[in-house]
């Protein structure tokens, strides 16, 4: 049997030196080129003389669209290769997470494959994203922060 300190050496004889500063870069690089695109994406929605709240919301929509498309080819997961976290943070990596699972459990049908698995990650965002604005709300609410 192995004690914790035997196995942690093994871990790190097996686990290759991760380059920090080069993945940090990189996460900046791209995700605020996604960030840069989803800008430039609300500015050319505001050009074509859409209300307020319009062009934020096409924006959204658009980028999610976009990464659920790129995830569907296959592009998605090489450039998360690259870019680490910077494609996981913005509402790409959202779209990235349901759009998987979903494509993966596809032949299980659409009720049980399909429907059920595209939930397996985003789920516990949905469900802890929820009750957390609920918990702050309240707090809001209790303390007249409002």
């Amino acid at each position: 049997m192995l004690t914790p300190g035997q196995y942690g050496e093994m871990v790190k004889r097996a686990a290759p030196p991760s380059p920090v500063g080069k993945n940090c870069g990189m996460a900046f690089v791209i995700g605020g080129g996604i960030c840069a695109l989803g800008q430039l994406l609300r500015w050319g929605f505001e050009r074509l003389g859409l209300a307020a709240p319009l062009p934020s919301t096409l924006t959204s929509v658009s980028l999610i669209l976009l990464a659920a498309l790129l995830t569907g080819f296959g592009v998605f997961d090489r450039i998360a290769k690259v870019a680490g976290a910077g494609t996981l943070v913005p509402i790409t990596g959202f779209s990235n997470a349901m759009t998987a699972p979903a494509l993966e459990f596809k032949s299980e049908g659409l009720i049980l494959g399909l429907g059920a698995k595209m939930f397996v990650i985003a789920g516990p965002v949905l469900c802890y994203g929820t009750a957390a604005s609920a918990i702050c709300g309240l707090f809001i609410y209790l303390f007249g922060l409002y």
